[in-house]
């Protein structure tokens, strides 16, 4: 008997494509997820069920890079109108805003929430007091071409950066330089860092590669059937999801690089996906100008998946997020 199907929740909402998501870490109360959007405006999600919560205004262009700080008090934006913004989460409301020169393409905050860490198509890296606003920031430069990712490490003594010029580099927060340089075959994708700073995960063309974060040697890349522009490693390390151009969500195991599972749920190139805190489902934004949620372990009882008879069939209820409307699937096993 064949198990139960995956049946992604779909979050309505976005007018265009999403391109950057983010969790924050479990709170009191639950966990958050924001997305940024091309439509300019970034959204503020319960992350298990996708419910809407609300939708930061302000930008005046594309939203290009969205996160949360770890207990969702704080949000962060990057756009196309050359600002990087910082928002009060709980409120909605805009706290401090730093001009650029160009797109900012990437934010990050530092785990304390006293810094934001940007990467534009400057072709910089910077970094800014929260504190002290109106101080000059830091500034890192080396880069070739626009900067895709940027992200802090654990202890905040070093930044990563990825690039449209085919590198990966680690920063000195002190001393503002350079100390590392990867080179990959094709102009990555995805930045991602585990949750406890030992492994970053980045793609580029076919390829889902994994790197010691102490080190910054290789531990493997593995291969997809499709260019792949986003991954996310399982806070166990034992598997990981990603997506790209052929609208799928791929599942391999982190050990073996076998195939483990594939979903075709979007209806665009996938551009964006990461686990939640908690490891039960992961998040995917898309060119179709959704947010998708999928369950890491398909029919368990979960946030509006609710597996009541798992010996006949399941029954999941599945929310547009935006509309706060749900609806009845029944999933055949």
């Amino acid at each position: 008997m064949a198990g139960p199907r995956q049946t992604p929740l779909t979050c309505s909402g976005h007018t265009r494509p999403v391109v950057d998501l983010s969790f924050s870490d479990i709170t009191p109360f639950g966990y958050f997820l924001i997305s940024a959007c091309k439509d300019g405006k970034p959204m503020l999600r319960q992350g298990d069920t996708g419910d809407w919560v609300g939708t930061f205004e302000g930008h005046k262009g594309a939203v290009w890079g969205a996160t949360l700080n770890k207990d969702a008090t704080r949000a962060a934006t990057g756009a196309a109108d050359f600002t990087a913004k910082v928002w009060d989460a709980e409120k909605g409301e805009e706290l401090q805003s730093f001009s650029h020169k160009h797109i900012v393409k990437s934010v990050d905050f530092s785990t304390d929430s006293h810094y934001l860490l940007t990467g534009s198509n400057e072709k910089l890296l910077r970094i800014y007091d929260l504190e002290k606003p109106e101080a000059e920031p830091k500034q890192f430069a080396g880069h070739t071409s626009n900067i895709k990712a940027v992200h802090f490490n654990r202890e905040c003594n070093r930044v990563l950066s990825a690039s449209d010029d085919k590198t990966l580099r680690v920063w000195d927060v002190n001393t503002c330089q350079e100390i590392h340089k990867i080179e990959v075959s094709s102009p990555p994708g995805s930045l991602e860092l585990t949750s406890d700073g030992s492994i970053f995960t980045v793609t580029y063309g076919h390829y889902t590669a994994f790197y010691n974060a102490e080190n910054f040697e290789k531990i493997k890349e593995i291969k997809a059937p499709a260019p792949v522009n986003t991954a996310s490693l399982h806070p166990s390390k034992n598997f990981f999801v990603c997506g790209g151009e052929d609208f799928k969500m791929y599942k391999f195991d982190y050990f073996t690089g076998a195939e483990i599972e594939s979903f075709k749920g979007h209806f665009g190139p996938v551009h964006c996906v990461r686990f939640s805190p908690d490891g039960e489902l992961y998040a995917s934004g898309s060119e179709d100008g959704t947010l998708r949620l999928w369950q890491t372990t398909v029919g368990t009882t979960y946030g509006l998946w609710k597996c009541v008879a798992p010996d006949i069939d399941c029954v999941d209820v599945i929310s547009s997020g935006s509309s706060n409307t749900n609806s009845l699937v029944k999933v055949e096993s």
